[in-house]
């Protein structure tokens, strides 16, 4: 738990996150919570409602809980991503037309290279234009959508201040750009799991949650430094501005009896927002710092162990003595 400030003590947890991961998601995302799963499952209710991803990127956390059999009221996965949430719907009710045109690209891909990856991103800008149902392209978006991002750089999405997908193409020899098993998987997965899938803020989706609903929030991370910034997934980006409001809405939902998670950096302005969420709840927020791994560094010299933060409504499971918050 970290502390801080006038009147707290405590000291950081750092739980084994070695454990294997059950239920893979089917995209890359920049800051996807796979690796960190282990931790995360540490404060999982014990029961709970609907559970509510209001930041979805690669959903890594509805697939684990849907793996373990934790979702038995339903799911919402809303993201500001109008792009990704498109591809999901495809990939829910069109997995056979998404499949076929992902293996034309797969193949324009083995004989043109990097070449095929930027006709692609263009095509893919000229059709966001469009819309997702003119002229039936939604399962044509929804896998240019997977190719670009099995394919790009870092799996990353981000946009320019036009509005316009803009991520270079990746170095990868042999990239697996079409997983049939896969990609029908998380189909069946949405299909069985009643999941809602909408475009929205997360003030959008937290408004519909009900007492003893479960919610995680995974933003786009505070930046460590100025160099860091990976937070434009859409073209009005995610600023201080927006961290405070998530840290409001998260202090809110608690008081308001649901089960609320986040996780974010440690930047320091991260652990300011949420050693004041403490505060506010009396302690009914916690806050842990736990170890994690930095996938997405320009120089690959730089990515490696850092710390980042968990804000819980739920007592840690971690095999731990867990610290005292002291209100003072």
């Amino acid at each position: 738990m970290i502390s801080g400030g006038s009147g707290y003590t405590g000291a950081g947890l750092t739980p084994d996150i070695s454990s294997p991961t059950d239920g893979r998601p089917l995209l890359k995302w920049a800051g996807g919570k796979r690796q960190l799963l282990p931790v995360l499952r540490g404060v999982y209710p014990a029961r709970f409602g609907r559970y509510f991803e209001p930041f979805a990127g690669s959903a890594a956390v509805f697939f684990d809980l849907f793996a373990r059999g934790r979702l038995r009221c339903g799911a919402d996965l809303t993201d500001h991503n109008a792009d990704l949430i498109a591809c999901y719907e495809a990939v829910r009710d069109e997995p056979e037309a998404v499949l076929q045109e992902l293996a034309s690209l797969a193949d324009g891909h083995s004989r043109g290279g990097g070449a095929h990856y930027y006709a692609v991103r263009a095509a893919f800008n000229r059709l966001r234009l469009e819309g997702t149902s003119r002229n039936g392209s939604a399962p044509v978006r929804a896998a240019m959508f997977l190719y670009l991002n099995r394919t790009g750089y870092n799996g990353l999405y981000r946009l320019n201040a036009s509005g316009a997908f803009n991520v270079p193409a990746g170095r990868y020899a042999r990239p697996r750009i079409c997983d049939p098993s896969l990609l029908r998987a998380a189909s069946a997965v949405m299909h069985a799991s009643g999941v809602t899938l909408r475009v929205g803020r997360f003030e959008d989706a937290a408004a519909d949650a009900q007492p003893g609903d479960f919610l995680y929030f995974d933003p786009p991370y505070a930046p460590l430094s100025t160099t860091a910034a990976f937070t434009t997934y859409t073209a009005s980006g995610f600023g201080a501005d927006e961290q405070r409001r998530l840290r409001d809405t998260v202090v809110a939902l608690h008081q308001r009896g649901c089960h609320v998670l986040v996780s974010n950096s440690s930047a320091a302005l991260a652990v300011d927002l949420y050693l004041d969420a403490v505060r506010q709840t009396r302690g009914g927020l916690q806050l842990w710092s736990v170890p994690a791994r930095r996938a997405i560094n320009s120089r690959g010299d730089r990515r490696g162990p850092v710390r980042e933060l968990i804000l819980t409504s739920v007592a840690p499971g971690w095999p731990a003595t867990l610290d005292v918050v002291s209100l003072g």
